[in-house]
């Protein structure tokens, strides 16, 4: 920390960082983090040009934006409070943040955790504090500020408290994790959903139309379309970006004629391939059902081609997650036990991390399953306790296993004569366990695979000390 602050330059102590410079005269020296003001002249990108302007504009999340919730009010200028809005790139962070600053006539402030230090941050505050005077509100938007330290954070909190700046932070990271407690505590923490393929649809539309994006200048065809809306995975920035890309080979190939969108100029433009792939169609379970049997086949590489294929395809990595949990016990099992770990800790990912950097943990779960020794064992073991069960083979439980711990319990002869285990050597010994019915039915079968290898001498073992025999 020492070499953050400087513990020898008193213009760098943390604790001075809200007083008051001694010059109330001179301006404080512009913040070098400071995000610039996106261009929207006819030459700024189109997403540029077509951030919402108002309310009325934004597509999406109107589960924060309906009469009376926090967010809506923050945007009409009603609402106080500090906000942290999380959620995936291209959902609307920065602009909801720049509406905020509108509403009321709130000056607006910039930073961006990659570039901006402390300095940054008191100066910013400082300028916040004399426009309070003039009763001029500040907002302070922070993207990324899941970047900033614990200090760079805290530095925030005196400011928000007293509402010298009326904070939005932005953050594609779970804030539980990635922002300090004290700084969540006073604010509101809002999550952002990725955008559902018809808003993708209607903004891609209102692009193409309106006068401040391509002014109706090209056309595009429905197939065209529907592969801009599956390949930006509700990132209204990527769709926007490719729909420009493509809109500008479309220009340049039709010379002095109609320029059309095609699916030939989207994958031109953006070079990637059309993916046939429906997700509500056949294709989703055929590339989903070739994906399942390439792991359980143990064909590592087929299966990284269509896992690829439903990534690119802008399948909900949710799926593909669910899939490789199932995977990992019903084709690995106690072969590898690693494997469900693996699969588990990648679904944490896409749900705190989230697309693109999820695939990364989805594609070393998918290799780890494929490339595991391989056992049905747990499949075929719960499947045949579970047909006993509803072939009505449940019989009482044994007196002995029952629970003991109320009164009267052992007068009705529960929890008598149980024999604790780790009273015994070998935390093992003789008993019944199962119902009358079931004693010696064996359903876990262990195979000769991978840590099963162990159980297969284990398991038998195990089983002739419990049941008693020699």
């Amino acid at each position: 920390m020492s070499d953050l602050f400087g513990a020898d330059d008193p213009s760098t102590d943390p604790d001075a960082l809200f007083e008051v410079l001694r010059d109330r005269d001179t301006e404080p020296e512009e913040p070098t983090g400071r995000v610039s003001s996106a261009p929207t002249g006819p030459g700024a990108p189109l997403a540029a040009r077509m951030r919402p302007a108002t309310l009325d504009e934004v597509v999406g999340q109107q589960h924060l934006l309906e009469a009376g919730a926090p967010l809506r009010r923050l945007v009409e200028g009603s609402g106080a409070a500090s906000v942290v809005l999380y959620g995936p790139p291209g959902t609307g962070k920065t602009t909801l943040a720049s509406l905020i600053s509108g509403a009321t006539g709130r000056r607006f402030e910039a930073l961006s955790a990659l570039s901006a230090g402390v300095k940054d941050v008191r100066a910013v505050i400082e300028l916040a504090r004399r426009r309070l005077t003039h009763g001029e509100q500040t907002v302070l938007f922070i993207d990324e500020v899941h970047r900033f330290s614990k200090t760079q954070q805290d530095a925030l909190l005196a400011a928000v408290e007293n509402r010298i700046v009326l904070l939005v932070a932005a953050t594609t990271e779970n804030p539980s994790f990635s922002v300090v407690a004290p700084l969540l505590s006073r604010s509101l923490v809002l999550q952002l959903q990725p955008l559902a393929p018809d808003d993708i649809r209607a903004l891609l539309e209102r692009a193409r139309t309106d006068p401040r994006g391509l002014g109706g200048g090209v056309a595009i065809t429905d197939e065209a379309m529907e592969h801009l809306v599956r390949l930006s995975g509700g990132d209204a920035r990527r769709a926007l970006t490719a729909l420009e890309a493509s809109a500008d080979t479309a220009a340049d190939r039709a010379g002095d004629g109609d320029a059309v969108i095609d699916l030939t100029t989207v994958e031109s433009s953006i070079d990637e391939a059309a993916v046939r792939y429906d997700r509500d169609g056949d294709q989703h379970y055929d590339v989903a059902s070739a994906f399942i049997k390439s792991l359980r086949g143990s064909d590592v590489d087929a299966a990284l081609h269509y896992l690829a294929r439903m990534i690119v395809a802008g399948e909900d990595p949710r799926f593909i997650a669910r899939r490789l949990m199932i995977q990992a016990s019903e084709e690995v099992g106690m072969a590898d036990p690693t494997a469900l770990q693996t699969a588990v800790a990648a679904a944490h990912v896409v749900q705190q991390v989230g697309m693109p950097e999820a695939q990364l943990a989805l594609a070393q779960a998918t290799i780890h399953i494929a490339t595991a020794p391989k056992s049905g064992s747990v499949t075929a073991a719960l499947g045949a306790a579970i047909a006993d069960v509803r072939a009505g083979r449940a019989g009482p439980v044994p007196n002995h296993l029952r629970d003991g711990h109320y009164q009267g319990a052992q007068q009705l002869g529960n929890a008598v004569g149980y024999r604790y285990p780790h009273d015994h050597p070998d935390g093992v010994l003789a008993q019944q366990y199962p119902p009358d019915e079931l004693v010696d039915v064996d359903y876990y079968a262990p195979t000769g695979r991978g840590t099963e290898r162990d159980l297969a001498t284990r398991v038998p073992k195990l089983r002739r000390i419990v049941r008693g025999v020699r």
